[in-house]
């Protein structure tokens, strides 16, 4: 970082910006405004891209550092059909100044992730997001009945490979790319993948999930709907997960998945009915418990 300084104070300088962008599926992605391809640190860093960026907002503390990416959609980088899959949804980035003739002498000028996402005429606006947005974010616990945990995460600590909890089928008939329909689907009661999840394990939205908004079985069979479309197109012969749903309640945690220990609400807690509650003279009045 010295030798960049010192060619910077040069007055005559050969730098350019490199970014990137690596998705959470593991594919890496690497840009330059440079005139030709750069490589350094083990990453290539193509040219020609369209990918720019504003100036940096850069603060010291915990404020958090915005900034916006722009740049091209294109078939060989970012595409329109991933950036609507959600492919591109929390994207780490990183973001370097680099003196192009000796890419050894470098800075990095930015480390964060890609915020919210948006598409226009053949183009992309990204927001970037700073590492202190992670402290941005609230804390604590909420009392309330329902649990607060999500199913399967470290609060919740229920398995969802246990068996008789999640399913591995292909794909049978598929509906405005968000309605999966099966002749047969037996072994679990209805509405159990209600409120669950459904991960798509190969062909072209391989990797992609969804929250399922419906479970349903009928005279025709069974019907999962999601609340909205996974983005790419979910082909015949693909193979999906689904895995069970919970509503939250004390009672579906107990019974259908016999987690109650790691139950993470109040369910005992005083509805509005007893917040409004007054004083009657025709019940017992000695401050004991009303649950008797």
């Amino acid at each position: 970082m010295g030798d960049l300084y010192a060619h910077l104070a040069s007055g005559a300088t050969t730098v350019c910006r490199a970014w990137q962008v690596v998705r959470r599926d593991g594919i890496v992605f690497g840009f330059t405004d440079h005139d030709r391809d750069l490589s350094f640190g083990g990453a290539e860093f193509k040219a020609n891209s369209g990918l720019t960026a504003q100036a940096l907002a850069q603060s010291t503390g915990l404020s958090v550092d915005n900034s916006e990416a722009l740049g091209a959609l294109s078939d060989l980088a970012v595409t329109e059909a991933d950036i609507l899959a959600g492919r591109f949804d929390g994207a780490v980035v990183k973001a370097w100044l680099v003196n192009w003739a000796n890419p050894s002498d470098r800075m990095m000028q930015f480390r964060g992730t890609l915020g919210e996402m948006v598409r226009a005429g053949g183009a992309f606006r990204a927001e970037l997001r700073g590492l202190a947005e992670a402290m941005n974010q609230p804390q604590g616990r909420v009392y309330q009945r329902d649990c607060a945990a999500v199913l399967g995460d470290k609060a919740c600590g229920f398995d969802r490979d246990a068996a008789g909890y999640f399913l591995e089928r292909a794909a049978a008939r598929v509906e405005a790319g968000q309605v999966f329909r099966f002749d047969s689907f037996s072994g679990f009661e209805d509405r159990w993948f209600e409120r669950g999840r459904i991960v798509v394990l190969s062909g072209a939205a391989a990797g992609l999930s969804g929250v399922i908004k419906n479970d349903r079985i009928k005279d025709s069979g069974r019907e999962i709907s999601l609340w909205q479309d996974l983005g790419t197109s979910v082909k015949r012969g693909d193979l999906l997960r689904f895995e069970a749903g919970c509503d939250k309640r004390a009672e579906t945690c107990r019974i259908k998945f016999g987690n109650f220990a790691q139950f993470r609400g109040f369910p005992h807690i005083p509805g509005e009915d007893w917040l409004t509650a007054f004083p009657s003279s025709g019940g017992v009045n000695d401050g004991g418990s009303l649950g008797r």
